[in-house]
Formats: C-alpha cells, sequence, structure tokens
C-alpha cells in the first residue's frame, strides 16, 4: 500500500484520476487501505504528505471467489470505503476491462509442496488463496502474460512476493518483453516482500 500510494503521487502519474486494478483482493485489505489513506484529511504517507486523494483515482478489485468478494465487500462497508471500490468477479483478467496506470496484488505464491509446512493459522487460508503452483510463481506468468494489454503505457505492477522468490521472478521478468524491474522493497523482517515493475511499451 505505501509503495502505491507513492507511485500514485509521483509526478509521473499527475493526471487525474488514477485507474488501480487490486487482482486477486481476497479480504479487500489492500483496496480498501488505499481508499482509507487517500481519504485522510491529511493524507499521510512515508513521512511526507500526499498530493492525490481517494477523488483522483479509480480503485477497481477482483477475485474469483464468491466468497472473497462477500468479505472485502463487507470490510469496505466497515471501513467506509464502499463509495471508493468498483468490485468484480474475475478469473484474473478474464473479466476485466479497460487500462489501468497500477496493477496491484498481493497473489498466492505458497509452492505446492510447501502447502502442508505452513502454521495453522496461515492454514486456516483457503487453499485457493495459498496455491502458487508447483513452484509458487504460476499466478506471476499469468500476471506479466496478460498485464500488457491491461496497463497504461509506463503503468506499474506492484505485487507481494514470498520469502527467496526475488532471483527467479527477476529471471521471469527479463523474459517478458517490455517489463523493466523498477525495485525490490524490504518488509520491516528485512525480507524481500515487494517488487515493483514497469510496463514500457
Amino acid at each position: 500500500v505505501n509503495t502505491a500510494l507513492e507511485i500514485i503521487n509521483a509526478a509521473r502519474l499527475s493526471k487525474a484520476p488514477v485507474r488501480i486494478l487490486d487482482l486477486c483482493t481476497g479480504s479487500g485489505n489492500i483496496a480498501i487501505s488505499l481508499v482509507v489513506r487517500l481519504s485522510l484529511p491529511s493524507n499521510p504517507s512515508e513521512g511526507e504528505g500526499l498530493t492525490k486523494s481517494a477523488a483522483d483515482c479509480k480503485i477497481f478489485a477482483s477475485d474469483i471467489s464468491d466468497k472473497a468478494l462477500e468479505v472485502a465487500i463487507e470490510n469496505a462497508r466497515l471501513n467506509g470505503a464502499s463509495d471508493g471500490i468498483s468490485f468484480i468477479k474475475s478469473d484474473l483478467f478474464k473479466d476485466i476491462a479497460g487500462r489501468y496506470d497500477i496493477i496491484v496484488s498481493n497473489p498466492p505464491y505458497i509452492a505446492r509442496c510447501e502447502l502442508e509446512t505452513l502454521p495453522k493459522e496461515v492454514l486456516k487460508e483457503p487453499v485457493l488463496a495459498l496455491d502458487g503452483g508447483e513452484d509458487g510463481l504460476d499466478f506471476y506468468r499469468k500476471i506479466f502474460l496478460n498485464a500488457p494489454a491491461y496497463l497504461m503505457n509506463g503503468g506499474y505492477c506492484i505485487m507481494e512476493i514470498g520469502f527467496g522468490q526475488r532471483a527467479a521472478i527477476k529471471s521471469m521478468i527479463g523474459g517478458f518483453k517490455g517489463f523493466k524491474l523498477i525495485d525490490v522493497k524490504e518488509d520491516q523482517y528485512l525480507i524481500d516482500r515487494v517488487i515493483v515493475v514497469q510496463w514500457i511499451n
């Protein structure tokens, strides 16, 4: 969310409205947090005030799961963010229309062989929200393959990644012409956690 806010407020996205797509929204936490943060009077970011407001952004959130969307819609209501988000049922890009300045996603990224080793609290999540395929990278491949048709030229993909996946995803990005890795951000435990990739047609 902090990374998306930084880019939303960068001069290169000075136009309004900024269109944002949250793929695999799950409980809606990313989309809702963006609306809430953009709606705060002082719009605090990492040490600096934001220049954009919720009115300057159009946020869309999608998920393949009806149950997940029900939870996300209720969470948006509870946090006063309902008016700021359009929810869409879609298997990744299947039922998505239009182009976006930013695509954010926390996709399933657990390798299938590691599912049984996860902590009990994580295993309370639906398998659909965790299983990233044999190597955990299936969703990244699908997103990078299809995102060019949905990104504005110069648009960004901002995605959470799993522990130890940086090198593999960096190599993957190199195989998709037009994408440039801009940054990899660490979490509070100094683990590579967020990748920022730009689409330059």
